[in-house]
């Protein structure tokens, strides 16, 4: 992306011997979102979900306008934006293929308080391994990861739905540690 050399900081682990003492307090990936928001329906619209389809071997989820936007001639209930979310491995190698476009660099202000973190990619023709169809042209999209520790599941069942204790919450500073070790990435 820049074209400065970014060296890599030797990084001492805060958090690495706390996780492997209490394997309920490693982070983990919990969902990969990438979103490609158009703004119209047509043409453009069904090029950019059949680029997420090519991209990410998943089906696109579409998403539609809330509201009416005359000065955009958007209409309530118009699809105008396409979505994927991916868990489990298949997300580890799409969020591995995206940080190739970004150098494996991320900013600090990227993360937020729950520890997690996104991007945005202006071309998907910079991700590894990306075709490249001059019919369909290039798009591009916002990149949500979702992290989390095993027992987040207490806030999202149906029975019994709790919160989680702050002291299990993830923090931002060990989300960083996390995707610094797993993911290799350097963080500025």
């Amino acid at each position: 992306m820049s074209d400065e050399v970014v060296e890599k900081q030797p990084v001492t682990p805060q958090f690495a011997e706390e996780w492997e003492k209490n394997p309920m307090k490693k982070p983990r990936l919990a969902a990969l979102i990438i979103n490609a928001c158009v703004g119209e329906s047509g043409p453009r619209f069904e090029r950019a979900k059949e680029i997420l389809r090519q991209i990410s071997n998943c089906e696109p989820v579409e998403r539609f306008a809330k509201e009416t936007v005359r000065g955009f001639a958007i209409r309530k209930g118009e699809p105008i934006a396409a979505m994927i979310t991916m868990r489990g491995e298949e997300a580890k190698i799409m969020l591995k293929r995206l940080l190739y476009a970004y150098d494996y660099i991320i900013k600090e202000s990227s993360f937020d308080q729950q520890g997690n973190f996104a991007f945005g990619i202006n071309e998907h023709v910079d991700i590894e391994d990306a075709p490249f169809d001059p019919v369909l042209g290039t798009i591009g999209f916002n990149v949500i990861v979702k992290l989390e520790r095993p027992g987040y599941r207490l806030k999202y069942r149906k029975h019994k739905r709790t919160r989680i204790p702050k002291k299990h919450l993830l923090t931002p500073e060990e989300a960083m540690e996390f995707i610094r070790i797993e993911f290799d990435v350097t963080i500025n």
